[in-house]
C-alpha cells in the first residue's frame, strides 16, 4: 500500500483486502501478527477506527483473532471456528448453533436408522 502524502489514504476495505490476499497467498501463516492497529494507521496516514474496521472485517470472516493487550494474529485454519480465544462473537454464537444442530440430526439419524430396522423387519400384509 502507497504511504506517499498523494496517493489516497486506503479504507478499511482496502487495508483489509490486503491482509485478506497476504494470508490466503500464504505470505502471513497462521499464528503470524499483524501489525498494532495503533502503528498502522499512523503508518498509512488513517485513522485508528479505519485499521480497527479492517481488522474486524477480516475476524468476522475467520481469518484472524484479536486478542485484548496482545494484537491481532492469523487464525489456524485446521482449527474449528469460534473455538479460539478471541474469535468472533458471530462465529462463536455460529459454532454453538451448529454443534446443537448437529447433536439433534445425529439423534434424528438413530431414530431413522431404528425406524427402517422395524420396518424393514416386517413382512407386508398377505392378500
Amino acid at each position: 500500500m502507497e504511504t506517499s502524502p498523494d496517493a489516497p489514504k486506503p479504507t478499511a476495505k482496502d487495508i483489509a483486502a490486503k491482509f485478506r490476499d497476504e494470508i490466503n497467498s500464504g505470505k502471513r501463516e497462521p499464528g503470524a501478527r499483524l501489525p498494532a492497529a495503533r502503528h498502522l494507521a499512523k503508518e498509512l496516514g488513517v485513522q485508528l477506527m479505519t485499521v480497527q474496521n479492517a481488522y474486524g472485517h477480516l475476524r468476522d470472516e475467520g481469518l484472524v483473532l484479536s486478542q485484548q493487550g496482545r494484537g491481532t494474529f492469523v487464525r489456524n485454519p485446521s482449527a474449528p471456528l469460534g473455538t479460539e480465544p478471541g474469535s468472533s462473537p458471530a462465529f462463536t454464537a455460529l459454532a454453538q448453533e451448529l454443534n446443537t444442530i448437529h447433536g439433534a440430526l445425529q439423534l434424528l439419524g438413530e431414530r431413522l436408522d431404528r425406524l427402517e430396522r422395524i420396518v424393514g423387519g416386517e413382512t407386508p400384509p398377505a392378500r
